[in-house]
């Protein structure tokens, strides 16, 4: 594993990329949980933290952990869709992840994560690619029947960045009946 690492923190397939390639990514043999979300903003790009943002506080409460237990590489591994920052699209917003990052690296990793008892799909990307064929329509209706893909080993959710409110705020099963399920099925997993 150590060396599957090195070799993706070392990659330059794109190099190309406005703030240059900077591969973030934790994981070990002994992880149970894979966290895989979209691809890194530019505060994590500068710090090399997944999830060291806002988004990354809301989906720590979501998951009722904190930032010590989170961030333990031996229980959770993170693996963005893109490993690194895909840049900023003209009108607003961070660009779509690299679409050659998941393709080369993302079997590699899960093979070597054979612990891994459930794996939590952030954000449409992450669903797009590993629920190609049995995703619902729309990516809230996806996260609605989470129960569906939990069997599966996946757990779909929402991106957590402050565009999700009004998701939230439309879908009272989101807080009521997933977060519990979520948060029960993540503590069962680390405390086992």
């Amino acid at each position: 594993m150590i060396t599957l690492l090195e070799k993706i923190r070392r990659c330059t397939l794109c190099d190309d990329l406005p703030l240059g390639p900077r591969p973030v990514i934790r994981a070990q043999k002994s992880s149970k949980l894979l966290i895989i979300g979209q691809a890194p903003g530019t505060k994590v790009h500068q710090s090399g933290i997944p999830w060291d943002d806002a988004s990354g506080d809301r989906l720590r409460d979501w998951l009722n952990l904190n930032k010590e237990t989170f961030y333990d590489d031996r229980l959770i591994a993170i693996m963005p869709m893109g490993l690194c920052y895909p840049g900023r699209l003209e009108k607003g917003g961070d660009k779509p992840p690299q679409p050659i990052c998941a393709p080369t690296w993302h079997n590699k990793v899960r093979q070597e994560l054979s612990q891994i008892e459930l794996t939590l799909l952030v954000g449409s990307y992450a669903q797009n690619y590993y629920l190609r064929t049995t995703k619902e329509k729309t990516m809230t209706d996806t996260v609605k029947n989470w129960g569906k893909y939990v069997q599966s080993g996946f757990f779909p959710l929402p991106h957590p960045s402050w565009r999700v409110t009004n998701l939230i705020k439309k879908n009272p099963w989101f807080e009521k009946d997933l977060l519990p399920d979520l948060r029960k099925s993540v503590q069962h997993i680390l405390s086992s």
